[in-house]
């Protein structure tokens, strides 16, 4: 397969790693647009937010259940942060593999 976040997963691209369980990665984005960026992407290939099912569903339910304690941990929880997912090609999504950006350290004002 040839997919950039598969390929930082399995470590063969290498990342500045926040985050590692085995549902998870979360790492720093190599083009941040906050102070704090951080990518975290499910360890199984799942192309994007269309591809959810019941099958795959438990990787989303853990970047859920890790972000406040990644916000936490990186200390911007308590201001406040930005959860990203782009879907598909209008919607943004650079990288056919489900991610997701959380963004702090500044206040967000646009949409």
């Amino acid at each position: 397969m040839d997919c950039l976040f598969c390929k930082i997963i399995s470590g063969e691209i290498p990342s500045t790693k926040v985050y590692e369980d085995d549902m998870l990665l979360a790492f720093l984005d190599i083009n941040p647009q906050a102070p704090k960026h951080i990518v975290i992407v499910p360890k199984t290939h799942i192309q994007s937010a269309n591809e959810i099912n019941g099958t795959n569903l438990k990787y989303v339910a853990a970047i859920w259940e890790k972000i406040p304690q990644l916000a936490k941990d990186l200390s911007f929880a308590e201001n406040g942060y930005r959860v990203i997912n782009n879907c598909g090609s209008d919607g943004g999504q650079t990288v056919p593999h489900l991610h997701f950006h959380l963004l702090g350290g500044k206040q967000f004002t646009d949409f």
